[in-house]
């Protein structure tokens, strides 16, 4: 019988990111990794496109269309167009047209507010969702990067993300200590951003300005020599121009949050008590979210936090690996699933 209602019937994880948003389906694993961008066209309010295709349209629109970032910091700011980027984004991956999720398991920054909690919640039913869970990011990173998050012992993740960075101390299931961070990704790009207008008067755009940061950002200085050719628009003249970014030029526009995210950290194991403390200089660090991918970024941290630091393997797909785990054993990790703002029904 449950094989039967199986093929109409699933549970699904979804990491509702302000960069990238993956799904999870049970049995199948992560169907879906698309960046978080809808495009619509204002002439017929309808969505033009989603994900990857809608970001090649970032900065090369005409009038008509607009192209949209649903999420900003983690937080819903388009209500209405998150709805529609989740029904697309979930109708891209149903073969059977009578496929109805049945539990969705969605992962959410700390710290959110009662309100923003509902909205992802609401935006989560609107889109063919029958119950939704919510699980704090850290948590699902914690338990996609195999840590011992039930045992009597603390768990140090750093989620940096594409609009927040998450740190939280994990024992026994909850957090103990944690704190929120609207310094990621997104902030990283503003600041190269920045740097550039500021240092060679030229303006690029946010996807020049990510390319930079993927193909020459380090954290520390690194040996290798690493340049890229970025083309923007004078300031002087308003005519194209091209100059070359080298690596210690980002990591100088990168200097100011990374130290930020640091001091952050260290913060966070202060306010930890002192029988933890010992886990973490024993277990280490753990680092996941796009931004553990920045070149040093793990030697950064452990010069300034004096603990051993391990980027998780596979760091973009760290959360939706937890929620794969709560999805797949949903009753052994129910524990984990934060308190919606009102009760849902679990009785399935």
């Amino acid at each position: 019988m449950a094989g039967i209602l199986d093929k109409f019937f699933s549970d699904i994880g979804i990491d509702l990111g302000t960069a990238n948003s993956l799904v999870y389906l049970k049995n199948r694993g992560i169907v879906i990794d698309e960046p978080t961008v809808a495009a619509i066209n204002n002439k017929t309010n309808k969505i033009l496109a989603i994900g990857l295709e809608a970001k090649k349209m970032l900065g090369r629109t005409p009038g008509h269309i607009n192209v949209i970032r649903p999420l900003v910091n983690g937080v819903i700011s388009d209500f209405e167009m998150t709805q529609e980027y989740l029904r697309e984004l979930l109708k891209k991956q149903r073969t059977n047209p009578l496929l109805s999720y049945r539990r969705a398991v969605i992962a959410i920054p700390n710290n959110l507010t009662e309100v923003e909690r509902k909205s992802v919640e609401d935006a989560a039913l609107s889109s063919g969702c029958s119950k939704v869970y919510l699980v704090e990011s850290p948590t699902a990173a914690a338990l996609g990067a195999d840590l011992p998050v039930t045992e009597p012992s603390a768990s140090l993740i750093v989620d940096i993300g594409g609009g927040t960075t998450d740190i939280a101390i994990i024992s026994l299931g909850g957090t103990v200590v944690s704190k929120t961070l609207k310094i990621a990704g997104d902030k990283f790009n503003e600041d190269i951003i920045r740097f550039v207008r500021d240092e060679f008067r030229l303006a690029i755009g946010e996807s020049t300005a990510e390319l930079a940061k993927i193909e020459v950002g380090s954290a520390i200085p690194i040996d290798d020599r690493l340049e890229i050719a970025i083309r923007g628009r004078d300031i002087t003249t308003g005519l194209p121009r091209e100059v070359i970014l080298k690596t210690n030029h980002v990591r100088a526009a990168l200097a100011k949050s990374l130290k930020y995210i640091t001091d952050s950290i260290r913060e966070v194991v202060e306010a930890t008590p002192p029988e933890l403390v010992g886990d973490i200089l024993n277990g280490g660090i753990y680092v996941c979210g796009g931004g553990a991918m920045l070149r040093g970024l793990d030697e950064l941290i452990s010069k300034e936090a004096g603990v051993s630091v391990k980027i998780v393997d596979s760091p973009l797909a760290c959360v939706a690996r937890g929620l794969g785990r709560i999805i797949d054993d949903f009753d052994g990790h129910r524990l984990f699933l934060a308190n919606p703002p009102q009760p849902l029904s679990i009785n399935l």
